[in-house]
């Protein structure tokens, strides 16, 4: 950890830095959801978390979560990273959440399979702002054809947006994509009003506080928690 923290210092600093953003921004206080980004963070540091009080994590592969959701079946689990198709039903049994879903095809497949193993998934919908081709996500006017498509879909239940800013840029360069991000919710909700979507997921370690003032209901927190972690 950075400065010698432990695990449980660095959850009590976030936990703090979202209740400090959340009154800034006029949210009730433990409004916005915390979700921890343990992709690589072996299972004793993410019990050290969860005995910290987090109670959501975020895992990029489902094979590598797998192992850590049976040891944490408690816990809320979130598919944060791209979830390809032979996995699906993988995904489906294992994770709370899907904050991933960028086609047609693949909300298709989600609900399948939900529906399948008798359950709704709360999905999102990942939006590529900057039409960036390293990243996942819908590009924004699409939205509306994606968002139809699912209301149709008896196994997802569309809850909101997801999205990343450009990697690299300044916090406060980031709001524009956060305001941007909300405003797409915004329109969407207006176009279709059978959808409710009260949740948009952006920000993390370096910007979620500006993402918060913007109107993150949900972040995606790693490195302030675990430290900098093995890139793979």
């Amino acid at each position: 950890m950075a400065g010698g923290a432990t695990i449980a210092e660095n959850v009590a600093c976030v936990f703090e830095r979202i209740a400090r953003a959340e009154k800034r921004a006029g949210c009730a206080p433990g409004s916005v959801k915390l979700v921890a980004a343990s992709k690589t963070q072996p299972l004793s540091l993410i019990r050290e978390a969860y005995d910290a009080g987090i109670t959501a994590f975020g895992e990029n592969y489902v094979q590598e979560a797998q192992e850590k959701i049976s040891v944490l079946p408690g816990a809320e689990w979130h598919m944060i990273g791209k979830l390809q198709g032979n996995k699906v039903r993988k995904a489906v049994t294992l994770f709370s959440w899907i904050q991933t879903a960028d086609s047609g095809k693949r909300l298709e497949e989600i609900s399948r399979c939900a529906v399948e193993e008798g359950k709704v998934v709360p999905v999102l919908l990942e939006v590529n702002l900057e039409a960036e081709e390293s990243k996942a996500g819908i590009a924004p006017e699409e939205l509306p054809v994606l968002a139809g498509i699912s209301v149709n879909l008896r196994g997802v239940k569309v809850s909101g947006l997801m999205a990343i800013p450009p990697y690299g840029i300044d916090p406060e360069e980031s709001r524009r994509y956060f305001v941007r991000l909300r405003n797409l919710r915004d329109a969407l909700a207006r176009q279709i009003p059978s959808l409710e979507l009260p949740e948009l997921s952006m920000g993390m370690s370096g910007d979620f506080e500006e993402a918060i003032e913007e109107g993150a209901t949900i972040v995606r927190v790693g490195t302030a928690i675990f430290g900098v972690r093995s890139w793979r």
